[in-house]
């Protein structure tokens, strides 16, 4: 189980590795020299730096979960890891530099000796034929005896005389074919230094064997110095090596901090066999240390400035670390200060989920942390602040809901059934509560009143000013209905008793006028169905105008007064009008006519004319209100309402 459970944490590349691992192992038990086992090998290593990644990444999330031990790490890999790989890099640049410095100095000093048999060479060729002898033993005897031990030269003229020097020497005799050159040379297993040159009736050739006496002394006191060929070895013997190494021995170190230095070089060679030919056949190797090639580089007469030099190095290197120092301690005061802030607003984040608002943290400084320490505060002080305000809004939006209830109540519930006059009414508030009115109350038999309001304003205030209209309106009602006697008999007949609706809005927009607050008013339109004469007498004060819908053909009914509840003593007048079979009557508030769409055009009664007189003669009343509302709604292309909209519809059958 817990194999599984690591084999899920590592993941499949982790399950890879495991298998890679124990194919290998299998594989060195069956096929130990396979190619096959070597891919598995590649493959084992691989998936295993991979899964040694991952292991450290998660280890380090793990346990670097606060901010503080995150910006140590941060600062450690900003700043520790580059001055260690700028450390890194520089020692091994200085040590590659030094080592071919070291290098630079014997081969070039090599090349100088090259040049003086070439200057050798060059003389001898100048001179006339008789005297280049002499000039030959002249310049070898004051010059380059002592620097090139085991020098030989031959000296061929016309007519086949040969003169070699030193007396004795047997020098072997070019091949035809060479070319004046100079360099190193390989002849026999050994290596030279030699010049080659033509005079005007033969040529002259110079060799001086590599020894390590030669090259002990290109450089002295630089350290051990060595060189041969890839494929031949050393050109010394073993005991020229001992030599070397007790004549010219590694110099001793100056200090703890003087590393000896190795490095190799090629030189191109002259193969004596083949003229014209060559290679890179030919190295040379220097053990140094860097004291001593320091040494060999500058004037060692200038050992004053050298110790300034040295002195304003190691001020340097102190200043640098005295400044390392200060830079680490200031950053971890720095992230001291930024990880206490982080750590106040942590706590500070815990009481808020607990749910302790009235906790404030504490403050120090004046930079961008305080600053984010005093928002927090001044948020939590907010969100206090705001569950208050949430509080009571919900104790509000209680109390609203409550008020929509009661409101829902006011409007009527059951439609007055009339053999002549069918009655649909709509009412759909912006908010929770509407400050439309609408109504319908049967008056005595065969009569009915219809009534629709418009309260200035929206929200409680208008429903409040709605729930008192409505009060005020069904009492007068009652008693009129109770005061006024049925009509006798058919059609023809008249009532001992009219019901005025100019003298019931007159009473109506007292009643408001002295209970309500000069600014409260309300449009108001009433009328009363009278059944057996099919007459609708009617009082608008100031409301939107009915409309008539006849034949196809909508006609705009009277405004007989001002609205109600403005002043005292407003006079109302009344209209009346004979209501045919499939005429519809429409009342509606402004919710319906005056919503704008994206341009700030209103809907308009334009247009609610045209929807009624296309629809009807064809729809039922609750479908043609639902062909106004959707046309309204997408006149305005949002769900939401402007305002409140009542429609009440009429139509006599």
């Amino acid at each position: 189980m817990r194999f599984k459970r690591a084999i899920e944490w590592l993941g499949r590349v982790g399950l890879a590795f495991v298998v890679l691992v124990l194919l290998y192992f299998i594989l060195g038990w069956l096929a130990p020299q396979s190619t096959f086992r070597l891919a598995v090998m590649a493959g084992v290593v691989v998936t295993g730096v991979w899964c040694a990644i991952r292991v450290l990444r998660r280890a380090m999330r793990q346990s670097i979960w606060r901010l503080r031990d995150r910006l140590l790490v941060t600062y450690l890999f900003i700043s520790g890891v580059p001055i260690l790989l700028v450390a890194g890099l520089a020692t091994l640049g200085g040590y590659s530099l030094v080592s071919q410095l070291a290098v630079y100095l014997v081969t070039s000093e090599l090349q100088r000796r090259i040049d003086s048999l070439v200057s050798i060479c060059e003389s001898v060729s100048r001179s006339d034929p008789e005297s280049r002898p002499a000039v030959m033993e002249r310049a070898v005897d004051l010059f380059y005896r002592d620097r090139f031990p085991g020098i030989e030269i031959l000296l061929r003229e016309a007519g086949g005389r040969q003169i070699r020097y030193p007396e004795g020497a047997m020098p072997p005799a070019p091949l035809p074919g060479w070319q004046p050159t100079s360099g190193v040379l390989a002849r026999d297993g050994r290596f030279y230094l030699w010049s080659y040159n033509k005079t005007s009736t033969g040529d002259i050739t110079i060799t001086a064997p590599i020894t390590r006496d030669l090259l002990a002394s290109l450089v002295p006191n630089l350290g051990l110095v060595d060189a041969g060929a890839t494929p031949n070895g050393p050109v010394a013997t073993v005991e020229e090596a001992r030599g070397l190494t007790a004549t010219n021995p590694l110099p001793p170190a100056a200090n703890r901090f003087d590393p000896d230095v190795v490095w190799f070089a090629t030189l191109p060679t002259d193969d004596w066999a083949h003229p014209g030919m060559g290679g890179e056949g030919f190295f040379i190797a220097v053990r140094s240390r860097v004291s001593a090639v320091l040494g060999a580089v500058f004037n060692r007469k200038a050992d004053l400035a050298q110790g300034v030099l040295t002195s304003l190095l190691y001020a340097g290197l102190i200043v640098f670390v005295i400044v390392e120092i200060a830079s680490w301690l200031i950053g971890i005061g720095m992230t001291h200060a930024i990880t206490a802030a982080v750590h106040r607003l942590y706590e500070g984040t815990q009481k808020v989920i607990e749910g302790d608002f009235a906790h404030r943290i504490e403050v120090r400084g004046d930079d961008q942390l305080a600053e984010l320490s005093r928002s927090f505060n001044r948020m939590t002080e907010n969100v206090e602040r705001l569950l208050v305000v949430a509080k009571e809004k919900e104790r509000l939006q209680s109390e609203i809901e409550i008020a929509r209830e009661v409101q829902d109540q006011l409007f009527p519930r059951e439609v007055p059934h009339l053999k002549t006059l069918r009655v649909t009414a709509v009412c759909q508030p912006a908010r929770l509560v509407s400050g439309d009115y609408y109504d319908y109350e049967p008056v005595g038999e065969g009569r009915i009143a219809l009534a629709i309001a418009d309260v200035a304003g929206k929200g409680i205030s208008a429903a409040l000013l709605m729930a008192a209209l409505q009060s005020s309106l069904r009492a007068q009602l009652q008693s009129v209905s109770e005061a006024v006697p049925a009509l006798a008999g058919g059609g023809s007949g008249a009532p001992s008793h009219t019901l005025s609706t100019s003298q019931l809005v007159s009473s109506l927009n007292r009643q408001l006028y002295a209970t309500t607050s000069a600014e409260k008013y309300a449009t108001f339109c009433i009328g009363v169905y009278d059944e057996p004469t099919s007459v609708f007498t009617y009082t608008n004060a100031g409301h939107l105008p009915p409309l008539l819908v006849r034949d196809g053909q909508v006609e705009k009914l009277d405004v007989n007064g001002t609205v109600v509840g403005a002043f005292p003593f407003a006079p109302y007048d009344e209209s009346r009008v004979n209501l045919r079979p499939g005429d519809l009557l429409v009342f509606y508030t402004d919710g319906v006519t005056e919503p704008e769409n994206a341009y700030g055009e209103m809907f308009g009664e334009d247009r609610l004319i045209a929807l009624l007189a296309q629809n009807a003669h064809h729809y039922d009343e609750n479908k043609i209100i639902e062909i106004v509302l959707d046309g309204v709604r997408h006149w305005t292309a949002s769900d939401e309402l402007q305002d409140d909209m009542t429609l009440l519809l009429a139509r006599r059958v």
